[in-house]
């Protein structure tokens, strides 16, 4: 039985993904289905729903998976994109305070990209935008895509980051290493990197990003991008920017392996408020995520963390929901 809104902690999943058959079906018509090296998971509102009443979860915040739904055509992605949004909307709509939604942009068509989030968030009233890492090679933080990053600071858009196939791979490695174990990690960090080098933060100063997956690399390569940056900026290869004041406006989420080691490297390079609790439902079986989710709770207060806020309250600081 689904808990009520007022029955169901208030508790918050910044990282889950819905999968509608639309979605799955364009997919699916262009052989893109392991396109990123693993199955796209089935996926139910009940399903999903099921998860979150047993994992005391009240609200998710919805996004769409990878791959990107861009197969040469910007009309038929705009078409995808827009029915995801659609969908995600009235889903919303339908369990009010059990879902919101991260609208999906048709890039690399930087204006058709703002001619959806303007949709999402105007007329829909989408909670956020979700972009990924990159789209065929247009990596976040290039300047293409100013444009829609000043659109979305002018509505002072939350930004759902999520690592996608890099536009370069070697067939070979990730038909054996999965790209989700070690690959998503390196194109958060070099997307988030890349925007670092760009002053994207630090330039569009109303925009909040979401990385995911614990922080990826970034812990590891946060202190040899600030070690080489005086380097760089001396011989003109780089620009100076403010790294501390870019990662001031940087949220990061616990999905994927929060285990202990994890958690203390992450609070190297970011605030306690800045913790957000993910869970990446449906790529991981929901009885282990709600496995996972317990473990997280009671590990939390070791590392100077209240369960509350990672839960709960940060999240409704994020968007706005307090």
């Amino acid at each position: 039985m689904v808990l009520s809104l007022q029955t169901a902690p208030a508790q918050t999943d910044l990282h889950c993904h819905m999968i509608p058959a639309s979605y799955l079906e364009a997919v699916t018509a262009h052989g893109m289905e392991m396109d990123e090296g693993f199955p796209i998971p089935s996926w139910s509102v009940d399903a999903h729903l099921k998860f979150m009443d047993d994992a005391g979860i009240r609200t998710s915040v919805l996004t769409m998976p990878a791959p990107q739904p861009y197969f040469g055509d910007g009309e038929e992605s705009a078409r995808i994109c827009r029915s995801f949004n659609e969908e995600a909307a009235a889903l919303k709509a339908l369990h009010p305070g059990r879902f919101l939604f991260c609208a999906a942009l048709p890039l690399p068509d930087v204006d058709k990209a703002i001619e959806e989030a303007k949709y999402a968030l105007e007329v829909l009233g989408a909670d956020g935008i979700k972009l990924a890492s990159n789209c065929y090679g247009q990596y976040l933080g290039d300047p293409e895509l100013d444009p829609l990053m000043d659109y979305l600071n002018s509505r002072k858009a939350v930004i759902i980051t999520h690592p996608h196939k890099p536009s370069a791979v070697n067939d070979k490695l990730i038909a054996s290493v999965p790209l989700a174990s070690y690959e998503y990690l390196a194109e958060t960090t070099r997307a988030i990197l890349n925007m670092v080098a760009h002053d994207v933060m630090v330039r569009y100063p109303d925009l909040k990003f979401v990385v995911p997956h614990c922080g990826s690399f970034l812990p590891n390569a946060l202190p040899r991008f600030k070690g080489l940056l005086p380097v760089m900026t001396a011989q003109g290869y780089m620009r100076q920017v403010d790294v501390d004041a870019n990662l001031s406006h940087v949220y990061f989420d616990l999905a994927g392996a929060a285990t202990d080691e994890v958690i203390e490297s992450l609070l190297t390079i970011t605030e306690p408020s800045n913790i957000l609790y993910g869970s990446d439902y449906p790529y991981v079986a929901a009885p282990a995520l709600v496995g996972a989710k317990n473990s997280l709770e009671s590990r939390l207060d070791a590392h100077g963390l209240n369960p509350e806020d990672v839960l709960s309250n940060n999240a409704d600081h994020l968007f706005n929901t307090q």
